[in-house]
């Protein structure tokens, strides 16, 4: 793999294009490239004045990369030209062969009928940049194209801010459409997923026509001047079912939240619409997600009429020595491996009746058997299970230990049945696991549409854990069906091997996680903080780039810390949030700043500011990880080894000597001095975050020549 590195301001096309003699124009860097190449981006704006030709066309396997924690923020490629494509003659700024990635870049084109990046039959990703001002379409996604298009924000173009039409398909993931004539518009035969994109303020949110048939999932659609959706010619829509709720928020549009100008009928289920902006033909199945276990819950139940608990119901007898009707079963050897245990048990006619559906209750008493943790909630007493109901011990174990909730109403629902995703969450949850890299765990799932945006964290944590298990199709994670004994049992054996409990068994429907280190990174096997960072990515707290990098010397900014500590120290809340100007809900980082903020790892740099993009400095992540984890007892005489002490301000010298004492201070080259003012890189933060969790004894502790012993 090579890497080039490109500067308008100071580059030359006669340098060798590396990162401190690099080449001028975009334009040659592209020439050069080859698939495995990566472009970066230096900030500038890259149009015809400093030497660009347009269009410019990225190789197959070839990554052009400029900011993405700043969505593409001063580096601009501004420009348009001709070209041939399928649909005649085009203005375009940026051409993309399969397997090519645009990330963190500003896209302009200022033609008439311009069009951004056109993608056609190819599979390239497009990801956090800004497509805006094009005269045309941010995105043009035509012929057979499936391509990824996630988190991007389009503003301000003339006609749609992503625009997918012929027979393309692909993922359009997490994008911010605003300002524009029309937010997604998908036409002829396109079927295109659209998930978790917010529209908002366009003239129209979202219009399908023709044959067009995508599918929709936790969307936001809002205060567009019109509509917000909209159906035209033979489209129809996928809104989610019952079993896949739909997710979508329809709110505040100006004419209608849904407008349905076909013939055929769109059925929502568990989108929230209101009724009375509604046209057409809508069957509106459900309004509501159905609740999560454990909580948060996503919407608020409906309180039923309460009903007399449940009937003694038929409870499994004592394990017979031999159960009949598992011989064979693809969960054959999960079920047996419980059941030696003593941890779950067949019937007394010996069979397991491993394909039966499994309830609340019978669920609550396997996990009250198969685990031993301390309580982590207060006792609730539950109106429908009464202390003579025979589940009620295990149901109130299960519960203090943080597998299982109850419901917002006091009911716990002990007869309903559990569902594949709710039985991933109750496992993470009462496991306490976190981090899982949800990004790339998730891409393993063919139906990923359906995973509920509150459960993605702990689907990629269990996915990490090798907790998941399924059959028939290894890539079909069915979260929504309700979830089998047999299903049950594997979960819960592979969680016991996760925790070193239980030997592991070979099954070829284990999901296996792809490796994330330490073969991903390439830039580290030789590196001073090889063990600290692979060790971090190996627990799912950090990963690397897109060209199998780390990039270990590159700094890191504010919002990229607090990233890091959410998913290092998942911190708990100790004070209220703060709604900082410059870090707006739509932004990336948004929760892990709300987070490392409610957690006192991090502070704003003024009462209403966070500075997200900016570089956090070495003092700066020591003070953090002291602060957020409530340390203290440091004596002030180990900071007389540090030769840079009087850079350190009077104030942060306890907190200095309290990680010193700790041995959360690292410093390379020179072990004696601190540089406390310096930007922290990417490695310094691995390395200190790694010593604080060893500190905790979460990690086992690294011997680095460059740690302080105190």
């Amino acid at each position: 793999m090579s890497a080039f590195s490109v500067n308008p301001a100071t580059g030359n096309n006669a340098n060798p294009g590396t990162a401190s003699a690099p080449w001028k124009t975009l334009t040659h860097a592209l020439s050069q490239a080859s698939a495995g190449t990566t472009i970066s981006l230096s900030s500038g704006t890259y149009n015809a004045a400093s030497g660009e030709t347009f269009p410019l066309s990225i190789p197959a396997g070839v990554t052009v990369t400029g900011n993405e924690t700043a969505k593409g923020g001063g580096i601009s490629i501004e420009g348009s030209g001709e070209t041939i494509t399928s649909d005649g003659k085009q203005q375009v700024t940026l051409l993309m062969a399969n397997d090519a990635q645009l990330r963190g870049v500003t896209v302009t084109n200022p033609a008439v009928r311009g069009t951004g990046v056109w993608i056609e039959s190819t599979n390239p990703t497009v990801s956090n940049c800004t497509l805006k001002n094009c005269k045309r379409e941010g995105v043009r996604v035509t012929g057979n194209a499936k391509p990824i298009v996630s988190h991007n924000v389009c503003q301000q173009n003339a006609s749609y801010g992503i625009w997918i039409v012929k027979t393309a398909k692909g993922e359009i993931r997490g994008n911010l459409c605003q300002d524009t004539g029309t937010g997604i518009a998908v036409g002829d035969s396109a079927s295109p997923l659209i998930a978790g994109n917010t529209l908002a303020q366009n003239r129209t949110g979202i219009i399908l026509a023709n044959d067009s048939f995508p599918v929709l999932r936790n969307n936001t659609i809002e205060k567009n001047l019109q509509d917000g959706l909209v159906l035209i010619g033979n489209s129809q829509v996928d809104l989610g079912s019952p079993q896949d709720p739909g997710g979508n928020i329809f709110r505040e549009n100006g004419q209608y939240d849904v407008q349905n100008a076909t013939t055929k009928s769109v059925t929502s289920a568990g989108n929230q619409i209101n009724p009375t902006k509604v046209k057409g033909s809508i069957e509106l199945v459900a309004n509501e997600s159905p609740t999560p276990i454990p909580t948060p819950t996503p919407t608020p139940t409906p309180t039923p009429t309460p009903t007399p608990a449940p009937a003694p119901a038929p409870t499994p007898s004592p394990a017979p020595t031999e159960l009949t009707d598992i011989k064979g079963h693809w969960a054959q050897t999960f079920i047996q491996g419980l059941v030696d245990k003593g941890f779950i048990s067949g019937f007394a006619d010996r069979t397991f009746r491993p394909e039966a559906r499994i309830t609340r209750a019978e669920y609550a008493a396997i996990v009250a058997k198969a685990f031993n943790f301390p309580f982590k909630q207060e006792a609730r007493n539950f109106y429908d299970v009464p202390s003579t109901f025979w589940g009620y011990n295990a149901i109130v174990k299960a519960s203090r230990m943080g597998f299982i909730s109850g419901f917002p109403d006091g009911s716990f629902r002990p007869a309903q049945n559990l569902t594949r995703i709710q039985a991933i969450l109750s496992l993470v949850s009462g496991l306490g696991l976190s981090g899982g890299f949800p990004d790339e765990m998730l891409a393993l799932y063919a139906d990923r549409a359906q995973i509920p945006p509150y459960a993605t964290n702990a689907v990629g944590a269990a996915t990490q854990q090798q907790m998941v298990v399924n059959y028939p199709q290894l890539d079909r994670l069915n979260p929504m069906r309700e979830v089998t004994r047999a299903e049950v049992a594997a979960f819960i054996y592979q969680a016991l091997v996760a925790r070193g409990e239980a030997t592991a068994i070979a099954s070829p429907y284990i999901v296996v996680p792809p490796t994330l280190a330490p073969s991903l990174f390439t830039d580290v096997q030789n590196h001073w903080a090889k063990d600290f960072i692979l060790g971090l990515a190996s627990k799912g707290f950090i990963g690397g780039f897109q060209d199998d990098t780390f990039r270990p010397d590159i700094t890191m900014t504010r919002a990229q810390y607090a990233a890091l500590i959410a998913k290092a120290f998942d911190p708990p809340v100790k004070r209220s949030p703060v709604r900082f100007t410059d870090v707006p809900e739509t932004f990336w980082g948004y929760d892990a700043i709300r987070q490392a903020y409610q957690g006192e790892f991090l502070s704003g740099i003024s009462p209403d500011t966070f500075a997200p993009n900016t570089n956090i400095q070495r003092l700066q992540v020591i003070v953090s990880l002291v602060s957020g984890l409530d340390l203290s007892g440091g004596s002030s005489a180990v900071l007389a080894r540090f030769t840079d002490l009087g850079d350190v301000p009077l104030w942060a010298r306890g907190q200095l000597a309290t990680a010193t004492q700790r041995a959360i201070v690292v410093n390379y080259p020179s072990r004696d001095r601190l540089n406390p003012l310096k930007d922290a890189t990417r490695a310094e933060v691995a390395a200190m975050v790694y010593q604080a969790l060893a500190d905790a004894g979460t990690v086992p502790p690294i011997n680095s020549r460059y740690t302080i012993l105190a």
